[in-house]
């Protein structure tokens, strides 16, 4: 639905913030941009504003996501690893983890000067997966852990810390996890 007329500040961030927590899945900028009728840019501005107002919007490889409270309050496992490996072997890293029913929230570098660097990955499937990889050849992108010649965290979540020892131990077998 294509408003015809640009919708200024509060009004627009305000149907921003309607169409997100409504989403059943990511939404991009440019489907933002085209929605309120503004640039690419104005919607990278209008999110940093609703963050500030703290909602809980997080900027994915898929697009935009208003993280849903309900599904915050699931009892969900958590478990940060260590893992180490060069870029042609990313893909193959994360299908591992998904393939046991693992959601890789997020991949941490630490960098000599800016401390701890984190980006959303946000991927739980093998279709997620494909497209985080398509995203990255499309845009020649590099990995953050080309900064840390390999080395990199992630944030991993499974409704069952079974699932995380399984994964952590297929990662272990094909040589990714870095040991204690």
């Amino acid at each position: 639905m294509k408003m015809k007329d640009k919708i200024l500040g509060e009004e627009r961030r305000s149907l921003l913030l309607d169409r997100l927590i409504n989403a059943e899945e990511p939404i991009t900028g440019g489907e933002l941009a085209t929605l309120a009728n503004v640039s690419r840019q104005v919607i990278v501005q209008d999110i940093s504003l609703l963050k500030a107002k703290n909602h809980p919007i997080m900027a994915t490889s898929q697009g935009y996501v208003y993280l849903n409270k309900e599904a915050n309050e699931q009892k969900l496992h958590e478990r940060i690893i260590a893992c180490s490996h060069n870029p042609e072997r990313t893909e193959e890293e994360l299908t591992i983890l998904v393939d046991h029913g693992v959601f890789i929230k997020d991949v941490i570098v630490e960098h000599p000067v800016y401390g701890d660097l984190t980006a959303s990955i946000m991927v739980g499937n093998r279709n997620d997966v494909k497209e985080f990889m398509k995203k990255i050849n499309q845009h020649n992108a590099a990995y953050l852990s080309q900064l840390t010649e390999g080395l990199h965290l992630h944030t991993l979540q499974a409704d069952t810390s079974e699932k995380l020892d399984l994964a952590c131990e297929e990662l272990s077998k094909a040589g990714f996890l870095v040991k204690e």
